[in-house]
């Protein structure tokens, strides 16, 4: 089970990062993904990381604004979020895809734990 924080309420052209920790599992020996889901939306992924080399994926509404990260040390990942737009309001949840390679997947189904979610609202 991972835990997401730091979802709040932001103006857009804000920024918020967002943690996703974890106290069974070594985030770091994995591809880890971000998803949303919007109210009335199917899921969608927003960003991963795979886990040999780091080698990150965007979809195409985030690129060049959201950044993901690890801290190797501490076992954490993280999703920069800066120039935040109204529709960027959804619950965000970090999730495990169980595997460790140099390219991660953004498709749902590929992963099979995660989080319990962080809410991000955009004011405009």
């Amino acid at each position: 089970q991972f835990v997401e924080s730091g979802g709040g309420l932001v103006q857009a052209g804000g920024s918020l990062r967002l943690s996703c920790a974890a106290s069974k599992y070594n985030l770091n020996n994995w591809n880890m993904g971000w998803f949303r889901q919007a109210p009335g939306k199917a899921r969608e992924g927003v960003s991963c990381i795979g886990g040999e080399g780091g080698r990150t994926r965007y979809a195409d509404s985030v690129k060049g604004r959201f950044t993901i990260s690890r801290d190797h040390a501490k076992g954490i990942i993280y999703l920069q979020m800066d120039s935040l737009e109204p529709d960027d309001t959804a619950v965000y949840y970090c999730a495990r895809e169980p595997a460790w390679s140099v390219r991660c997947d953004l498709r749902e189904s590929s992963y099979d734990t995660w989080g319990q979610g962080t809410q991000v609202t955009v004011s405009s």
